[in-house]
């Protein structure tokens, strides 16, 4: 399916299902989220990274406009529906001050296997231990997915790129088994470090060489 829809690049990654606050401040974004809450018709949030848009992005439904400022301002709630990749960028529209795009809505395997989800799910829950992080998502781990624990993985800006990249599932729990399996051990040494380098200075009750 290919159609043209308003677009809202930002420098962030966008996953299907998220919850998304923003804050709506720039003169063409207001008119943008303006109309789109009045057409009840969903944008797009292509990602920006190192100042250049990228072809992937995740279309998304306003939910509500939480709060309307005198000046046009406006906090809204958003939700993430499913992701687009440009086709063809439009930056000139007739009366309009935003952007649009011609984009394509490809195939995404939402669900993988659920016996892989587990170690990717202990492993962040290992993360956050490490990191002294609380995190609550809100869903059983049975009804957990990729998309909605990799926000809370600890992976770059790049990183969440290349996992919206993936279209399988399979493929994005296998990136996050990898991508943990790679920082938790550097975690581990560094909380071992940390630990050593508090010791220095203090009494040490060591034993010493039996002959």
């Amino acid at each position: 399916m290919t159609n043209f829809i308003p677009i809202f690049p930002l420098s962030i990654v966008v996953y299907p299902g998220e919850q998304l606050n923003l804050h709506i401040f720039e003169p063409r974004y207001k008119q943008l989220i303006k109309e789109c809450f009045e057409s009840q018709k969903p944008f797009g949030i292509p990602s920006v990274i190192d100042e250049k848009v990228n072809e992937m992005g995740t279309l998304v439904q306003i939910v509500e406009i939480s709060k309307a400022y005198e000046d046009g301002k406006m906090d809204i709630k958003t939700e993430g529906l499913k992701i687009f990749r440009m086709l063809e960028p439009i930056h000139d529209l007739p009366d309009k001050q935003y952007g649009g795009a011609i984009v394509h809505y490809p195939d995404n395997q939402l669900q993988g296997k659920r016996v892989l989800m587990k170690p990717v799910i202990d492993g962040i829950r290992e993360l956050h231990k490490m990191l002294n992080i609380d995190k609550d998502f809100k869903k059983e781990d049975d009804e957990l997915w990729s998309y909605d624990v990799a926000h809370h993985a600890g992976l770059s800006l790049q990183e969440e790129y290349e996992l919206l990249e993936l279209l399988n599932e399979l493929q994005r729990q296998e990136y996050l088994k990898r991508h943990l399996t790679k920082v938790l051990p550097v975690l581990a040494e560094m909380e071992m470090l940390k630990k050593k380098i508090k010791l220095n200075g203090h009494f040490k009750n060591l034993k010493g060489l039996s002959n």
